[in-house]
């Protein structure tokens, strides 16, 4: 199998090659691409040097590209996806431009990887804090019918890239924001993407209509708030969830544990809950702080974590492409 990283100087790119690297894919031949302003880089992959090559029409043509991983931005992607696509090579996206189009799957290979059987060469990995969001929600869904999500996110700097990270590093020295509209250093800003008309960002709108395509329910009813935190990586969220369905705790505590890629940290009399800096570089999901939402008949409230880096982006990407190996 001949693998591409599309991007692959960039923060989710090298993080890219660090998974695949401890995942041991059947790899072939591996080929590093980004812009003619990094091409020539050099990289380390699997114990060999690569040099970076500069992304062209004809590169998955010629180098018989069979899996292509994207994070390079939207407009690389909307404009070789399909190239890519067409030369026989899968592309699995990290970018926002296919999520929504109703041709592309938009996987998380632990809640809905039979839709990686619909792909049309190009599958779209959904926005990081929907990532974590529906690995918890789902076998949840499943079991007791959601019927309303409220969803307030707490979300790293990394999340902005590079740019995001310098910006709280300089900032914590006294320095001037550059990516981010406000110093984030000691602060928390309730804006991730740009504002829409109806006075919600962008970053919401993607995890109210990503969250229903993911779980194939167009009727659920989400709303959300995102905001960035000074923190440097790891996204947290606090998930209100409305159900059809009654159900007791501890069986619901009891579903959560026995899902995939999910690890429960719920004892809060000795102070276990899920912490941003105990997930950082690892590719589970974690939650805690499960409790009735007394406010409604048949709701709860819990406290979702990952490393938005690896499980929200470059390993979710990776384990769609462990699975088409295995299964196509």
């Amino acid at each position: 199998m001949n693998l591409a990283v599309v991007g692959a100087t960039g923060m989710v790119g090298r993080t890219f090659l660090k998974v695949l690297e401890e995942r041991q894919l059947p790899i072939d031949n591996f080929y590093a691409f980004a812009s003619s302003r990094s091409a020539g880089t050099k990289l380390m992959f699997n114990n060999k040097e690569y040099t970076v090559l500069e992304l062209n029409e004809n590169s998955f043509k010629e180098y018989k590209i069979d899996i292509a991983l994207f994070s390079a931005g939207g407009g690389t992607s909307l404009k070789y996806s399909p190239i890519a696509a067409q030369s026989g090579c899968i592309v699995i996206d990290n970018s926002s431009t296919w999520r929504m189009d109703p041709s592309v799957p938009l996987v998380v290979t632990e809640v809905n990887p039979q839709d990686i059987l619909t792909n049309k060469g190009i599958i779209a990995n959904p926005n990081c804090s929907t990532i974590q969001a529906v690995v918890a929600l789902a076998p949840l869904h499943k079991k007791y019918e959601i019927k309303r999500i409220v969803y307030t996110t707490f979300q790293a700097v990394s999340g902005a890239g590079m740019g995001g990270w310098s910006d709280l590093e300089e900032g914590l020295k006294g320095n001037e924001p550059k990516k981010f509209p406000h110093q984030i250093a000691g602060n928390c800003i309730p804006h991730i993407d740009v504002f829409l008309d109806n006075g919600y960002t962008k970053e919401e709108i993607k995890m109210v209509e990503e969250t229903k395509k993911i779980l194939h329910d167009s009727n659920l009813k989400i709303t959300a708030t995102t905001v960035r935190v000074p923190v440097f990586n790891g996204h947290s969220e606090s998930i209100n969830v409305e159900f059809n369905k009654e159900f007791d705790l501890n069986e619901l505590k009891e579903c959560l544990e026995n899902a995939e890629g999910l690890i429960v940290q719920d004892d809060v009399k000795n102070n276990l809950y899920p912490l941003a800096l105990n997930a950082s570089d690892k590719d589970e999901v974690f939650v805690g702080r499960i409790r009735r939402d007394e406010s409604v008949e048949n709701g709860i409230n819990m406290w979702v974590v990952a490393d938005n880096i690896r499980k929200g982006a470059a390993t979710n990407a990776v384990q769609i492409a462990e699975w088409i190996i295995e299964n196509m």
